[in-house]
């Protein structure tokens, strides 16, 4: 049996160090690195992701995802699962999240306070 895009990528992405999981409060998977959210899924529909605007608009340009239609004007991003690859496709975008999440938290402990 062939796992679903949703379990594909929970698989994939929570296994990542220091990456946690969580119920969003409305029925979806958060995931998450330390503090900092790196999206969420909505079973195996769609995925949400926040980004920098400047990072959403290139991601939207390029075709790698679509306007977040409840925060239209924000950095969030929306990817839909409806074709053989998308799951790949969105764990590109978690682990994007996820290396800029980690980045920034190795530069917060190497400077000195």
């Amino acid at each position: 049996m062939k796992d679903s895009p949703s379990a594909v990528i929970e698989r994939e992405v929570a296994g990542w160090p220091g990456v946690s999981t969580g119920d969003t409060g409305r029925g979806g998977l958060k995931f998450s690195f330390g503090k900092v959210e790196l999206g969420h899924l909505h079973g195996s529909s769609f995925a949400d992701l926040p980004f920098p605007k400047k990072v959403r608009d290139e991601l939207i340009a390029e075709g790698k995802a679509s306007v977040h239609p409840p925060l239209p004007e924000s950095g969030w991003v929306r990817r839909s699962m409806d074709e053989h690859g998308d799951a790949e496709a969105v764990i590109a975008l978690f682990r994007m999240n996820y290396e800029s999440a980690k980045t920034r938290a190795e530069h917060r402990a190497n400077t000195p306070s």
